[in-house]
């Protein structure tokens, strides 16, 4: 069992291991009318990134306390669309970094207001300096050891949707809060999920409906040429909160903007 915080009773003990070495995992869900429709993708991926950390957490728990949230918050923001956020930790205790046996993981359940969405016409992005390091016992997990997003994110300047960050190989993997894809000749690309710092629950959505629609998808590493090239028909940003993001600027060159991928993919995912 995970010992339950609701944000606004009181914040975890300060002993909290995800305090104090971000040891744990945390999802961002969107909520609409009531109804956070990719809930069991983010379920399905704390449950499997905890495992993976080794920190022991039961779905049907997880999934219990994610519906007293909704039930809990739904009607308190006008719009009746919000952000439910679960922040997994391994518990309080262990010297040092080495934690001590049998811990008990902290849930805390907080929720904010739904941020500006973007246009549909698309959005400004550029490249950032800050060089992304994706560990490969690590990737993919949404855990909150996310410094290099945040230094990536301090360069946004107004304007300015989001920042690509590149590989040590010069690879572009993702965004600070972005999954990739652009449409090519070829069909469809999107980095390969154990290349990227945080495989995210609209990346797998998107992915799943390309496939449906009979679309020719391919994981495979994206180059700066790659989305600059004639030959590129569009570049998408992903995000389980904000949806399918088209990028209309990149580095200061247009880019056409089609819709497709928001028109393939619906505008609202619902999965339950």
């Amino acid at each position: 069992m995970v010992t339950l915080y609701w944000a606004e009773d009181g914040a975890v003990p300060p002993g909290d291991r995800g305090l104090a070495y971000g040891d744990g995992l945390f999802e961002t869900i969107r909520v609409d009318g009531g109804n956070a429709g990719l809930k069991a993708y983010h379920l399905d991926r704390m449950t499997r990134d905890a495992a993976r950390l080794r920190i022991p957490v039961d779905r049907a728990e997880l999934e219990r306390i994610l519906e007293q949230a909704l039930m809990r918050y739904t009607g308190q923001y006008p719009a009746d669309s919000w952000v439910l956020k679960l922040t997994l930790t391994r518990g309080s205790g262990g010297r040092g970094y080495r934690p001590a046996p049998e811990l008990q993981p902290n849930l805390l359940v907080s929720h904010t207001a739904l941020p500006p969405l973007p246009p549909a016409t698309g959005v400004v992005a550029d490249f950032s300096r800050v060089p992304l390091t994706v560990n490969p016992l690590l990737s993919g997990i949404k855990s909150l050891n996310r410094l290099e997003q945040v230094m990536a994110a301090s360069e946004l300047q107004d304007g300015v949707f989001e920042v690509l960050m590149a590989n040590a190989q010069g690879h572009i993997v993702e965004g600070t809060r972005t999954n990739l894809f652009i449409e090519t000749d070829q069909g469809w690309r999107t980095p390969a999920s154990d290349t990227i710092a945080v495989t995210g629950v609209m990346r797998r959505y998107v992915l799943e409906r390309l496939r449906a629609s009979a679309e020719q998808v391919y994981e495979a590493p994206v180059l700066l040429e790659d989305m600059l090239a004639s030959s590129c028909r569009g570049v998408y940003l992903t995000n389980s909160v904000l949806g399918v993001v088209p990028v209309r600027t990149l580095a200061g060159q247009d880019l056409p903007v089609t819709g497709r991928l928001a028109t393939i993919c619906g505008s609202t995912p619902t999965t339950e």
